[in-house]
C-alpha cells in the first residue's frame, strides 16, 4: 500500500467516525436522563437492504417498545438498561443495581409476543458514568466506520452495540461474514472484547436473501443507531 493511498483510507476513515460519533453523541447525551434506552434502524436505505423480512422488522420494533414498558414495570427507574431486538432475538445491556433485578429483566423481555431468544448481558453493579458512555458511543462510531470501509462486508447486514468497551455485534451473516468482522473490530483500539450475536445462515442463504436491484440503481448503506426512550427526567 502506498502512503498516499493510506493516508487517503485513513482520511476517509475519520471522516466517517467523525459524523457517525457526533450522531451517536448526540443521541446519548439526550439519553443522559433515560437510563433506558432502545434498538431502532433508521433511514428507508437501511431497510432496503436490511437481511430481516418485512414482518421481522415490524416485529423487532414493537418488541424494542414493548420490552422497553415491561422492564420499566419491572424494575422502575434502578440501573440502566439498553435493550436491542434483532430477527426477534433481543440483547440486553447495561447496569442494574442487583440480581434479582437482572433476572426480573431477563424474564420480563422473554415474556414479550414473538421473543425467540434473549442474551443478558447487564451488569450486577453501579451505573456507568457519562465518561463511559461517551468511550462506548465513539467505539461504536469507529466500528461502524470500520464495517463501511470493509470491502468484503455489507455494513447494513451488522448492528453494533457496546457496552463498557465490549462490543457485541448482531446481524444475519455467514460464517465468513461474521468472523471478518470479528477480526476487523479486535483489531480496533480501544476494544475490550467482540461478542458475535449472530444468525449464521449458508452463502447459498445468502445469495438468495440479498436484493437485485434494477439495472444501474444503487441503495446507499445507512448505519443502526440507538434512540433513547422518553422516561422522566430524574
Amino acid at each position: 500500500m502506498t502512503t498516499n493511498t493510506a493516508l487517503n483510507r485513513q482520511g476517509r476513515w475519520r471522516h466517517r467516525a467523525v459524523a457517525l460519533g457526533v450522531t451517536v453523541t448526540l443521541l446519548g447525551t439526550l439519553s443522559a436522563c433515560a437510563p433506558l434506552v432502545l434498538g431502532t434502524a433508521v433511514g428507508g436505505a437501511m431497510v432496503a437492504t436490511d437481511r430481516r423480512t418485512s414482518g421481522a422488522l415490524v416485529e423487532d420494533k414493537g418488541i424494542n417498545i414493548k420490552a422497553a414498558n415491561r422492564i420499566l414495570e419491572a424494575i422502575g427507574d434502578r440501573g440502566r438498561v439498553s435493550v436491542n431486538a434483532y430477527n426477534r432475538k433481543v440483547l440486553i445491556t447495561g447496569e442494574v443495581p442487583t440480581e434479582a433485578d437482572r433476572t426480573a429483566v431477563a424474564q420480563a423481555v422473554a415474556g414479550v409476543e414473538n421473543v425467540n431468544e434473549v442474551i443478558n448481558e447487564l451488569v450486577v453493579g453501579p451505573t456507568a458514568g457519562l465518561g463511559t458512555r461517551a468511550s462506548d458511543a465513539l467505539l461504536a462510531s469507529k466500528v461502524r466506520a470500520t464495517l463501511i470501509d470493509a470491502r468484503d462486508l455489507m455494513s447494513n447486514a451488522f448492528d453494533v452495540v457496546v457496552s463498557r468497551g465490549e462490543v457485541y455485534l448482531m446481524g444475519i451473516v455467514t460464517e465468513r461474514e461474521a468472523n471478518s468482522a470479528a477480526q476487523l473490530t479486535a483489531s480496533i483500539s480501544g476494544v475490550r472484547r467482540v461478542i458475535k450475536v449472530f444468525e449464521t445462515i449458508s452463502e447459498a442463504e445468502l445469495a438468495n436473501r440479498l436484493p437485485r436491484p434494477e439495472p444501474g440503481s444503487s441503495v446507499p448503506a445507512s448505519p443502526t443507531e440507538t434512540t433513547p426512550a422518553y422516561r422522566p427526567a430524574p
